[in-house]
């Protein structure tokens, strides 16, 4: 598969979780957040409470199961301390999500993934 197609691939699952979260009641404030330390594919806040979203898309629901690791999940985590001071005014609650997306099915959630 060539990089334009996985690109447009994780750009529809960065969509697709958007709305997932937003039908989940969530407000989704920021998507596609750069830092020095790492990207944050969506912010999104619900009451107190913060999320910094990692999307994986895949073709297939086979292929989700490897597309996650610690070193991933290391550098949302890294990319949201320093996204915090700007996203999290007045929240009491942070946490690192991962919504995996594939075709035909509903997003899988995953909320509060990282106790780094």
């Amino acid at each position: 598969m060539n990089r334009l197609a996985a690109e447009q691939r994780g750009r529809r699952g960065e969509t697709i979780a958007a709305w997932f979260l937003r039908l989940k009641g969530w407000r989704v404030v920021a998507m596609r957040v750069k830092t020095p330390r790492g990207e944050v594919d969506l912010i999104a806040r619900r009451g107190k409470t913060i999320a910094f979203v990692e999307v994986k898309a895949r073709r297939n629901v086979h292929d989700l199961a490897t597309a996650i690791d610690a070193y991933r999940l290391r550098r949302v985590a890294a990319a949201a301390e320093i996204l915090l001071p700007k996203y999290g005014k007045e929240c009491e609650n942070m946490q690192i999500d991962l919504i995996m997306v594939a075709p035909w099915r509903w997003p899988h959630h995953l909320p509060n993934v990282w106790h780094g």
